[in-house]
């Protein structure tokens, strides 16, 4: 199968996860909200370039926002996860590493620590763009926080476990 079928088939299954399936579980407390959807962008392969990554990550967000009714929320947090993305790549993978061969960002191709780390990071820029963008101001900071830590938790552990689930096989990149 191509990759560009491989993502649209995941365009439409991750929001359809997001939207009718973890969007109907209650909110812990109000507190804890479990995000899955962007990890469409994190496994967006590498050759993308960043205007063309940033302009997927707006559309993406755009559809999620139809259908949870919140204009501009997830569009805004995606195209800044996408925007960021280019630039944690470069800094946990050198150009020079057997890694970046590969076609897209996975535990196969960066190795576990750099993926976790990739994938914290922009989880909890993601949640924290989130939940700021929510509230329109920071109000109790500790509340605010413990929000964006608990969510971006959940969240992670979402990745991981799909991650581990939805094994990808990666394609070693030549120069042809």
């Amino acid at each position: 199968m191509s990759e560009l079928l491989k993502n649209i088939i995941r365009f439409f299954i991750l929001i359809f996860v997001q939207v009718f399936i973890l969007n109907k579980i209650p909110p812990l407390h109000q507190f804890v909200v479990p995000y899955l959807y962007f990890i469409y962008i994190l496994w967006l392969p590498y050759k993308i370039p960043r205007l063309s990554l940033t302009l997927l990550g707006f559309i993406y967000g755009l559809c999620l926002d139809f259908f949870t009714k919140t204009p501009g929320l997830h569009a805004s947090a995606c195209i800044t996860v996408a925007y960021l993305r280019p630039f944690l790549i470069n800094i946990l993978i050198s150009k020079d590493d057997p890694g970046f061969n590969y076609t897209s960002p996975a535990p196969s191709s960066m190795g576990w620590p750099q993926y976790l780390v990739y994938t914290l990071v922009l989880s909890f820029i993601h949640n924290g763009w989130v939940v700021f963008l929510e509230w329109l101001s920071f109000g109790n900071i500790w509340y605010f926080l413990g929000k964006v830590i608990a969510t971006t938790g959940v969240s992670f552990l979402l990745i991981l476990i799909t991650e581990v689930l939805f094994y990808r096989k990666q394609k070693f990149r030549t120069n042809n």
